[in-house]
């Protein structure tokens, strides 16, 4: 029931997560579903498949997922239209400001005036874009597939 929800709504908000189909991303979407005996709303999470062959999402990404006009594959409904929030980087969509966990980081750095900045701090402003630790300790870009056995290796691209 909740796939058939899914798939007939026109623009969806998702967190992308490991997929191992080629020019597909996939995201997990939060709906609210109503229980009937407690007149009360619980979060559900569904699973779309989103064309996406220029591989504009990585995991974590928060993107704009669109319906096609007509079904691509059995699975697949709907396209990567934007991303709207790469991860790491939250902006509230009403001020429009970043967010650091639960505060605006305006907010931290007038604390950090009046209180005095630690050295070791880090500082946001002057931190590079995401995607310069690829192959180092990034490695939401490679392919990932399917490890079956145990083969002592540690490998980050297995799910």
């Amino acid at each position: 029931m909740s796939l058939q929800v899914a798939s007939k709504t026109y623009m969806l908000l998702g967190q992308c997560v490991p997929c191992l189909k080629q020019g597909v991303s996939k995201f997990k979407v939060k709906r609210l579903e109503l229980d009937e005996n407690l007149h009360k709303y619980f979060p559900k999470h569904e699973f779309v498949y989103a064309h996406d062959p220029e591989k504009l999402c990585k995991s974590g990404d928060i993107a704009l997922i669109e319906l096609l006009p007509e079904k691509l594959t059995r699975l697949i409904y709907h396209k990567v239209k934007k991303v709207v929030y790469p991860m790491g980087d939250i902006t509230d969509p009403i001020t429009g400001k970043k967010v650091i966990v639960g505060k605006y980081r305006d907010h931290i750095e007038k604390v950090n005036e009046v209180y005095g900045r630690r050295k070791e701090a880090f500082d946001y402003d002057k931190a590079p874009e995401r995607g310069w630790q690829e192959n180092k300790k990034d490695f939401t870009h490679l392919e990932t597939y399917i490890k079956y056995h145990e083969s002592g290796k540690d490998d980050p691209a297995a799910v």
